[in-house]
């Protein structure tokens, strides 16, 4: 693994949360200062399809990468924008027994309102 996939990763395990290509360029500068925008996109693009990472899409967002390549889905505030890990295990059953056919795969998005988003309208 090269230097700048070993930071990138290292930059995306220690986040404690989604972060966007931009944002793991600044933090790659401050490591490696002659480190370009074209090798964080290279690299993240080479670690997700190799299956490293997840790049995470969601409409009107910016892609972000996921550090969590087990099967999950997220929470999106629509107040504050911040991206949130949830499992939820018995989905991928209740979708196939629904669906009475096998899936391959699924992507969920659920859009609410964050907690600390929630403290903060009442305290208004």
């Amino acid at each position: 693994m090269t230097k700048q996939r070993e930071l990138i990763l290292s930059i995306l395990k220690q986040s404690d949360r989604h972060l966007t290509a931009d944002e793991i360029f600044f933090l790659a500068k401050l490591k490696m200062p002659s480190i370009a925008m074209a090798t964080i996109y290279n690299n993240l693009n080479a670690m997700n399809e190799a299956g490293v990472i997840n790049r995470l899409h969601i409409d009107g967002v910016a892609d972000c990468f996921d550090k969590i390549t087990e099967p999950h889905d997220h929470l999106l505030c629509d107040r504050c924008g911040k991206i949130t890990d949830i499992r939820l295990p018995a989905l991928s059953g209740d979708l196939e027994r629904a669906l009475g056919t096998e899936i391959e795969d699924y992507e969920l998005t659920v859009h609410y309102v964050c907690p600390d988003c929630r403290h903060n309208t009442k305290r208004r």
